[in-house]
Formats: structure tokens, C-alpha cells, sequence
């Protein structure tokens, strides 16, 4: 309950009654005739009437249509909505209007380890686009051809996307640092004509040349025509073109008008069990989408704004939220903590970052190291911070508040690269409660569902979101018949999305997000998201990271192992295995007690962070390490290593592994 989780910062008036969420609430009040006494009567409206609600953002945004649309909502089911038919425009040109009203302000600012500290005006970036675009009509690339790219999150990659879209072309982006085998997966799915490249990088002040990777992805891809390369660890190769021969030319903008829900880019899922889905979203809809999200993240023109973000994670297709609002956007290129863990905050400081977003596994990270950014770096112009990723604890929103910085906006976000949106997170009009996301989002028709499809409020349910939302998937790449589409999301409630997440609404309006539900611990008819015990558990200072997982026997009592990475110069004796136990008995319950606790090195995770609960539990109940998880597509593959000892040595019979 809320009660339970305290206020740890309210909005002055002025910073409420400033915010582009109230800025809305007075448009429609004037605009529309629509005066709502809070926030949740707002919520009400915009989940009931979604005609009103969406065709609100187009105007109080002026999204500028080419053609007009015969309509708002077409058809309202999923899947299959139908959104703003005969409607045409262009992502692209809406992202680079800023540079009509401020052409000399900075529009990018990029620090990167490879490259130092680059910036852009307005007027070059939509100079730049120009130029690529002019060049890769040249090449042949038109509507519908797919442009990819490896790249990580620097201004090539902003330019190479925004020309795409700009002919109606369609993107997909993987980060330099995934493996080939990871890239291949995606790319080989999809077919494209060009490839945009990066032959090399730094990190962590280390030079990583991926020359011999490009060479077996160029070869994996038989569609491929041109590839394009920004060479850093070696010379231009033969038959290749410099990305900087494509950003010099004087070509005037030309942005194509296409249907709304004309493909924009492919994303994927992870692809950590599997071959990764292919998402396609479309221009209208991630339009629509990202403009709404502006009004929960409270952004401006007048915002710097950065998040931390892999070039393959969904969070770089996020930033153009703030694009989108003409705020200047902060691309951070390189190891946040390199030299040390205050680096990143460093660079809040320097580039007086208005908005800061973060994993919420950086900011435990920070926390565990002991940091205070506030005695360290001048913040004063840090006004929020966001974090997503998984969860974040109270432990983490009290050290924000600690640490950082007293007065500051935390405002926690969950939604999914799935419809590249959220549905919980920041109102910039009400408190802060430690531990707990202020509201689900507007247009948003977000649920919890109990076992029987019946909406609780003030328990632990199933995230399900009930009506159409203009971001969600058009289709997956090759699913020509939808049926992996209806499985991945509506297959437990036809027509109702089924997100897979744990999620309790509390009775004010607020949501927690306890895991995933498909990772659900059952301890004797007793279910519970794994994110309460870690909660519990990492809270203790010996403790960096954890994972456990239920395994469920057939006819037999489950069997639920705890993994803990510790912090340095500790170790799992008998008196730090009482206190963990301690941990779980006070804050959980004592039907949650682990069965056996094991040290590990590393906790297997994915690229954008989440750990690996569902493979492991695979793994721990006899699957084949080589079929239940890519390694391709790990953040840190070697760490599968000792879960597959520990998975040996239980199959053998041994109680526990030699590091256990």
C-alpha cells in the first residue's frame, strides 16, 4: 500500500503548475472545454475516450499532417487497430523542426571515448540528414528498402536514422558490442540493402577492433549492396564508402510523406531464448507515442537531456522524445564508470544535464560503491532523473534523494522495446514515494489482472494493458500470418495485451512492478515476484547482485536456490548466509527462504539489463545450456559458465559447486 512507502519529495506549486502536464490540462480546459480535477480523472478520460484523448496530443503537439486522416481510430481491437487512416507524414521532418525556430542552438552533444566531445547546431544536424539521405537515394534506397546499421550511440547514429526515415526507408540498429552470431540473428531476418558500420571503438580506455566481426556479418548478409564505414580501428577497406564522404554535400531536406503506420524501424526483442522477435513500429505511431511520453518526462526545448543507453537497447529509439521537444540531447559514448564510478555524473555536470536517465541497475551499482555525486559535482542544474531497466528499490530512490540530490525529480519508468513506449511512470504534479511510480501513463488502459481475468487494485496482478495504443507493434518482421504477434501478447486474454509483468495499482493510483511473471515464485500455493526478494536481499552492504529462481518439480515441493554476487573482501560464510535468511524472514516472509544460497561471480544479463531468470531456471531444470539461452546476446556470456557447473554438479548428485 502507499501508506507504507513515504513521500520523499512533493513539486513546489510553481514546478507543478509549470510542467507540460499541467501546460496540457489548461490547453484542454481552454481548447476543449475539458476541465479534470486531478490527474486520475485525466487518466479516466484518456483510457475511455481515445478518439478525444489521441486526437488531443496530434493538435496540443501540432503534429502536421500531409494528408489528413479520415478518422482517429479506425478500428479499436488488438491486435489489428487501426489508426488515423489516410493520414500521411513523416517522423523525420517532425524531429528536425526545431531547427526552423533555433538553427544555431546545440541540438547534439555527443562524449564519446572514441571520439571526445563533439557538438551540433540545429541547423547542421538537419544539414547532415540531408546530405545522407541525398546519398543513399543515390545508392537506390527507397520506401520500404531497409538500412542497418552497428553503431554506437554517437551523432553517426542520429544522422544515419533520421536519413532513413527521412525517404521513408526502414532502420534497424544493433550496438557495436554485440556479437556477430547476436547481429546476424537480427539482421539476416530482415533483408537489408545498406549497411552502416563502425569498425572498432573504445571503451573503458581500451581500443576493441571489430574489423574480423564486420567482415563475417558483411558475409552473413547476401541482400547487402552498399556498406558504408566510420573507420576507427584500421583503414577504409576495398569496395567500402567513408561515412564522411556521405555528410558533406549542400543537399536541400526533402522529407517523403508516408501512410501513419508506415514501417520506421525494426527493433527486436532480446533474444535471449530464441531467435528475437523483429518488432516493426511505424512513423504516426512512435510519433504519437513519443510526444505523449514528453508530457510524463516533462520535457522542453529548454532540456539537456541524456540517457544512459546502449545504441542496442530500445532507450537510444526513446531519446528521440526529447529530440522531438527540440531539447538538446546529451549522447554518452563509453564506460560510466571509467575512469571511476562518478564519471557519468561528471558529465551531468559538465553539460548541465536537466534530465539524467539510468538503469536502475546503475544506480544500485552507484549505491553499493559508496559514491555521493552531490559532494563530488555541481548538479544544480539536474532537475529529474529517470531510470528503467528493472525495478527500482526504495533503497535506491532514498539514495538518490541521499546522494544526489534532495531536490530533484525521481521518476521511474517500465514499459517495453515492444511498443518502444511506457505504461508506468513520472507525473511531474504529484510526490514521490519511495519505491512506487506515480501514475500509469495517459492513453494508457493499464491493468493488474488476478488468475480469472478480474482487475484488482491493491494486490499483485498481471501488467494488461485493455485498449489500443498507436506504438504498438504493426506486425513482426515475416510473422506473415500474426500468430507469433497474438502468442507473444494475447494468447492468456484474446484482445487484451498481456505484458508479462507482476504490477500491484495501488488504490491512489500508483503502480510497483514486482518482475516478471513468467519468472513467479510458488512456494506452496504462495505466488510472489522475485523482485520482492531482491529487494531484500540486496539491501544488505555484502551483497552487490542476486538472482533466484523456483524450480518446480512434478509431484514434488519446488526447489529455490539463491545466487549472490558480493561486494569485495567478502565471503559466504555461515554468518552472512543468517543474515540473508535474516533479510528474507523480516522483509518477505519466511516461506520464501532459499533452500541453498551460492556465490557467483556475475549474474547473467541481458544487453538492456535484465537478469536471466527464466533461462537459468531452464538451464537448472535439465535444458541444454546451448538451446536455452544466446550467449550473442548476453551483456556478460562467460557468466552462464557457473550456472552451468552449479546445474552439472546438481545433476551428479553434489550438494553444491566448488565456488557454492
Amino acid at each position: 500500500m502507499s501508506a507504507d512507502r513515504p513521500v520523499l519529495w512533493t513539486p513546489s506549486r510553481q514546478r507543478a503548475e509549470a510542467s507540460r502536464m499541467a501546460r496540457f490540462m489548461r490547453w484542454l480546459a481552454a481548447e476543449r472545454g475539458m476541465d479534470f480535477d486531478d490527474y486520475d480523472a485525466l487518466w479516466r478520460w484518456s483510457v475511455t475516450d481515445l478518439d478525444g484523448f489521441w486526437s488531443a496530443i496530434v493538435a496540443f503537439f501540432d503534429i502536421r499532417f500531409d494528408t489528413p486522416p479520415t478518422a482517429v481510430l479506425a478500428e479499436r481491437r488488438m491486435p489489428g487497430a487501426v489508426w488515423f487512416p489516410g493520414a500521411r507524414l513523416n517522423f523525420a521532418e517532425h524531429m528536425l523542426r526545431q531547427a526552423e525556430k533555433t538553427p544555431d542552438a546545440p541540438a547534439l552533444i555527443v562524449r564519446s571515448e572514441t571520439f571526445g566531445r563533439r557538438e551540433m547546431t540545429w541547423a547542421e544536424l538537419r544539414a547532415q540528414v540531408a546530405s545522407v539521405a541525398a546519398h543513399l537515394r543515390a545508392m537506390g534506397v527507397g520506401q520500404g528498402d531497409r538500412v542497418v546499421a552497428i553503431l554506437p550511440n554517437t551523432e553517426t547514429a542520429v544522422i544515419a536514422f533520421l536519413a532513413t526515415a527521412s525517404i521513408g526507408a526502414i532502420w534497424s540498429l544493433c550496438a557495436p558490442d554485440m556479437g556477430h552470431v547476436a547481429i546476424l540473428d537480427r539482421f539476416r531476418q530482415i533483408g537489408p540493402r545498406v549497411l552502416i558500420a563502425q569498425d572498432g571503438y573504445v571503451h573503458a580506455g581500451r581500443m576493441i577492433d571489430r574489423r574480423a566481426a564486420l567482415d563475417s556479418i558483411v558475409a552473413g548478409l547476401p541482400s547487402l549492396e552498399k556498406l558504408v564505414l566510420v573507420p576507427v580501428a584500421g583503414d577504409l577497406p576495398e569496395g567500402a564508402l567513408g561515412w564522411s564522404d556521405l555528410t558533406g554535400d549542400r543537399a536541400a531536406p526533402r522529407f517523403e510523406p508516408v501512410p501513419f503506420d508506415h514501417p520506421l524501424w525494426v527493433v527486436y526483442s532480446s533474444g535471449t531464448t530464441g531467435n528475437p522477435k523483429p518488432i516493426v513500429h511505424g512513423h504516426g505511431g512512435i510519433l504519437l507515442e513519443g510526444s505523449k511520453m514528453s508530457l510524463h518526462l516533462d520535457l522542453s526545448a529548454a532540456d539537456r537531456f541524456c540517457w544512459l543507453t546502449s545504441s542496442g537497447w530500445v532507450m537510444w529509439n526513446a531519446q528521440f522524445t526529447a529530440v522531438g521537444q527540440g531539447a538538446t540531447l546529451v549522447t554518452f559514448d563509453g564506460a560510466p564508470n571509467h575512469p571511476d564510478m562518478l564519471e557519468l555524473w561528471r558529465v551531468a555536470a559538465e553539460e548541465r544535464l536537466t534530465y539524467l536517465g539510468l538503469g536502475a541497475a546503475f544506480v544500485t551499482v552507484c549505491m553499493k560503491a559508496g559514491i555521493r555525486p552531490r559532494d563530488s559535482v555541481d548538479l544544480a542544474a539536474l532537475r529529474s532523473l529517470g531510470t528503467t531497466g528493472s525495478p527500482l528499490t526504495a533503497d535506491g530512490y532514498e539514495w538518490v534523494y541521499d546522494a544526489v540530490k534532495p531536490d530533484l525529480w525521481l521518476a521511474p519508468i517500465s514499459g517495453g522495446t515492444d511498443f518502444c513506449g511506457a505504461f508506468v511512470g513520472g507525473n511531474p504534479m504529484a510526490p514521490v514515494r519511495a519505491g512506487e511510480m506515480q501514475c500509469r501513463f495517459l492513453g494508457d488502459a493499464v491493468r493488474a489482472f488476478d488468475e480469472d481475468g478480474r482487475e484488482v487494485v491493491g494486490q499483485v496482478g498481471e501488467l494488461v494493458c485493455t485498449e489500443p495504443l498507436p506504438s504498438m507493434p504493426l506486425f513482426f518482421w515475416g510473422d506473415e500470418d500474426g500468430s507469433r504477434l497474438r502468442e507473444s501478447y494475447f494468447d492468456t486474454w484474446p484482445g487484451i495485451w498481456r505484458h508479462g509483468d507482476w504490477i500491484e495499482i495501488t488504490p491512489e493510483g500508483g503502480a510497483v512492478i514486482y518482475g516478471r511473471s513468467d519468472a513467479t515464485i510458488n512456494r506452496r500455493g504462495l505466488r510472489l515476484g522475485t523482485s520482492e526478494i531482491y529487494r531484500a536481499v540486496e539491501a544488505l552492504e555484502e551483497v552487490m547482485d542476486s538472482l533466484v529462481v523456483d524450480l518446480e518439480f512434478l509431484g514434488r515441493d519446488s526447489f529455490m536456490p539463491l545466487f549472490v554476487v558480493l561486494a569485495p573482501g567478502c565471503r559466504l560464510d555461515d554468518a552472512l548466509k543468517d543474515r540473508i535468511n535474516a533479510a528474507i524472514r523480516e522483509n518477505v516472509s519466511p516461506r520464501f527462504l532459499p533452500d541453498e544460497i551460492v556465490q557467483i561471480e556475475e549474474v547473467p544479463r541481458t544487453l538492456s539489463g535484465k537478469k536471466l531468470e527464466v533461462p537459468v531456471k531452464k538451464l537448472l531444470l535439465g535444458g541444454d545450456p546451448e538451446r536455452i539461452v544466446n550467449r550473442d546476446s548476453m551483456a556478460n556470456p562467460a557468466s552462464f559458465d557457473a550456472l552451468i557447473a552449479y546445474a552439472n554438479a546438481r545433476n551428479r548428485g553434489e550438494k553444491r559447486p566448488a565456488n557454492g
